[in-house]
Order: structure tokens, then C-alpha cells, then sequence
């Protein structure tokens, strides 16, 4: 793969086309890196503990390595 992490790359395709951002993980076998910032989507997680409220949390979602290049220093 071209890309590792904490290479700083560009997307090249899809909603997030043009953005930055920082790889925080790759996945080799799936052929995808989580980027930071970017690919966000909206979780919704179940109450842990009796009495505790549940949330909206955001996280990162994988792209695929075919839609990002790296960026140059």
C-alpha cells in the first residue's frame, strides 16, 4: 500500500473529494485508512448502565486507499 499512517493525504473521490487530513489507521487486508477528521458518520450507542442516558457519538469510517493520495511536503 502507498499510504501509512500518519501520511497526510488528499481524498480524490466522493462527498468528502478535495479534503485533508491525517491517516490515524490503515488496514491492509481491506485495502482502507481512517482519516481524521474526515468520512465522519453518526453512531448511535446504547446506555452502558442503568440510569445513564444513551448518545449520538461521530466516528471516523474507513475509505478506501484507491480514493486517497498522498500529499506532498
Amino acid at each position: 500500500m502507498h499510504i501509512k499512517k500518519g501520511d497526510t493525504v488528499v481524498v480524490l473521490s466522493g462527498d468528502e473529494k478535495g479534503k485533508k487530513g491525517k491517516v490515524a489507521q490503515v488496514m491492509p487486508k481491506a485495502a482502507r485508512a481512517v482519516v481524521e477528521g474526515l468520512n465522519m458518520k453518526k453512531k448511535h450507542q446504547r446506555p452502558r448502565k442503568q440510569g445513564q442516558a444513551g448518545q449520538v457519538i461521530e466516528i471516523a469510517v474507513p475509505i478506501h486507499v484507491s480514493k486517497l493520495a498522498r500529499v506532498d511536503k
